[in-house]
């Protein structure tokens, strides 16, 4: 008897951990397909050009061991950094909007993100908290992290970015509210400017009942500090 449940036992966690290697497998294939979709190759040799001039102009020897395939790594990066210019809501979306009679808070939390200042071109890189009140629809709950993927590959200020978001996914599904919050470092006041190693930036938006009901708003926030 004991022999058989340990067998069933092997059985699921076999199973188990054959699924986790097929969803690490799932997402590398995604992360490969995307940064070969990145490279727009009719662009690609302005760009490297434009980085072997900046290193030039640095004092670099473009030539040497070193240098010699940096400008174009360096333009195949800048292309995947902004490829959320390419992108848009719709086309993630792939009929992942379901009718479903659900009216209670939707949260997901602790979304990494990375992105790019628009004023020095370092990056900036943090978390995404994200809440909306359903409105007889849901969402498929990949698709809200793809929708900051969206707006952060792209040059940005955390304010804005804050927005882009909220108002995305209230465009995507009418929701009675909408909640975004990002808590983010800056690189541009870590490694230049301020050099300030500690410091960290919150932004918020809030849309609908999130705006006009604290008390709504107070859940958010306090379920978003929970561990």
């Amino acid at each position: 008897m004991e022999y058989h449940h340990t067998t069933e036992m092997n059985g699921v966690v076999t199973k188990y951990l054959n699924m986790c290697i097929q969803c690490k497998q799932n997402d590398l294939c995604r992360e490969q397909k995307d940064s070969k979709e990145s490279v727009d190759t009719n662009k690609l040799p302005r760009i490297e050009n434009a980085y072997s001039t900046i290193l030039s102009e640095l004092g670099e020897n473009v030539d040497r061991e070193g240098l010699q395939r940096t400008p174009l790594r360096a333009a195949k990066a800048m292309q995947f950094l902004t490829k959320g210019y390419k992108e848009t809501t719709q086309d993630i979306m792939n009929d992942a909007i379901f009718d479903e009679n659900h009216d209670e808070m939707v949260i997901v939390k602790d979304i990494d993100l990375f992105s790019l200042c628009e004023h020095h071109l370092v990056p900036f890189f943090g978390k995404a908290h994200i809440a909306y009140l359903p409105n007889k629809k849901v969402v498929g709950l990949s698709k809200l992290a793809r929708i900051v993927e969206i707006y952060s590959r792209r040059l940005q200020v955390q304010e804005r970015l804050t927005k882009q978001i909220a108002s995305a996914i209230s465009e995507a599904l009418e929701p009675t509210g909408v909640a975004v919050v990002i808590e983010a470092v800056h690189m541009c006041m870590v490694m230049r400017g301020v050099q300030k190693m500690n410091a960290s930036t919150v932004t918020s938006a809030m849309l609908g009942k999130f705006q006009d009901d604290p008390k709504t708003r107070k859940e958010f926030l306090d379920l978003t500090r929970r561990k």
